[in-house]
Formats: C-alpha cells, sequence, structure tokens
C-alpha cells in the first residue's frame, strides 16, 4: 500500500478522536500544548495498536478468504465509513459537565472507543500488502497531529466542525474500500 494512501486511511481513522479532542478543548477552560499532547498520545497510541491487532487477527483468516479479499476489505472500510456517516449527522451534546482529564482513567475508555474502528481497518489491512509496522505508526501518529489539532481548534470551532468531521472520515474509508475494489476487478 503507497504512503498516500496510508496518510489518507490515518486521517479518516483518526476523525473519531479529532471529534472528542475538540470536545476536550472546548471544556477545557484554558487547554495548553501538554493537554493536548497528552490526549493526542493516548488516542495515536490506541489507534496504532489496534490497526495491528486488527492485523494480526486478520492474518489468522486470510487464508479461509484470499479468493474475496477485497471484497471483504471494500465491505469492511464501507461499512465504517457508513456508521462515521451516519453518527456524523446525529446531534452531539457538547455540553461541559466537568474539567476533561488526561489521566489513565479518563483516557483509556475514550482511547478504546474511538480506535474500534482502527481494529477493523487493521482486519482489511491483513488482505492487502502493506508493511503493517509502518503502517500503524504512520497512522498512530496522523492521530496523534489530529488530536493536538482538534483539542487547540476545540475551543473556538467545536460546534462547527465536529458532525462535519466524522462525515468527512467516513467519506474518505469508504473511498479506499473503492479504491481496493477497483484495484483488484481491473
Amino acid at each position: 500500500m503507497d504512503l498516500v494512501s496510508i496518510l489518507i486511511i490515518g486521517v479518516g481513522l483518526s476523525m473519531d478522536a479529532f471529534a472528542v479532542a475538540m470536545v476536550k478543548g472546548l471544556c477545557t477552560k484554558d487547554p495548553r500544548f501538554r493537554f493536548a499532547f497528552k490526549v493526542g498520545l493516548y488516542f495515536g497510541f490506541f489507534q496504532a495498536i489496534m490497526t495491528l491487532g486488527g492485523y494480526y487477527l486478520g492474518l489468522t483468516f486470510s487464508s479461509l478468504i484470499n479468493s474475496f479479499d477485497h471484497w471483504v476489505a471494500f465491505i469492511l472500510l464501507s461499512a465504517i465509513g457508513a456508521k462515521m456517516i451516519y453518527e456524523g449527522f446525529q446531534p452531539k451534546d457538547l455540553s461541559c459537565e466537568v474539567e476533561p482529564s488526561t489521566d489513565l482513567k479518563a483516557m483509556l475508555g475514550v482511547s478504546i472507543a474511538t480506535s474500534i474502528d482502527a481494529l477493523a481497518v487493521g482486519i482489511s489491512l491483513a488482505l492487502l500488502t502493506t508493511n503493517i509496522l509502518s503502517t500503524s505508526l504512520i497512522i498512530g501518529f496522523v492521530t496523534l497531529i489530529l488530536s493536538i489539532i482538534g483539542v487547540m481548534i476545540g475551543k473556538r470551532y467545536a460546534a462547527l466542525i465536529d458532525n462535519t468531521a466524522e462525515i468527512v472520515g467516513g467519506l474518505v474509508l469508504i473511498g479506499i474500500g473503492i479504491k481496493i475494489l477497483i484495484d483488484h476487478l481491473i
């Protein structure tokens, strides 16, 4: 898989984390870079680990589905993309009841929740030719950077960008799924 495709997948996968990071920025009285970096580090780490885990899970089944693996990758990416688009059209509660924290207890659940899609994408990556270590690191790094940006702009723009980010991320993943399908059919 080429670098551009990996970067595009990384951007698509990071949209959930980006949206949550913006809400954290919105709810933090004065978000500093250190706070944003910690949020990004959690989200990026879990995106990378879940992608890697999904890949190895997918390898377990790849020999069974080798003849139609491109369809599996297309269906998984399209389903994740459709879910993200659907969630992007749902109203969001941007109210802040407590100041957000970056301790392990506060970040673990939300980091796992925002990276579940990466697990499914990792499964589909097992069906393609890619260096999974570098791919996972790139996806994690893209998520780290976009999460930092999300926190920093969240104070000002979260209500405007939140839904749009998920919709764009969903469209990107569907586009990658279509590209994989076309590459294998042509």
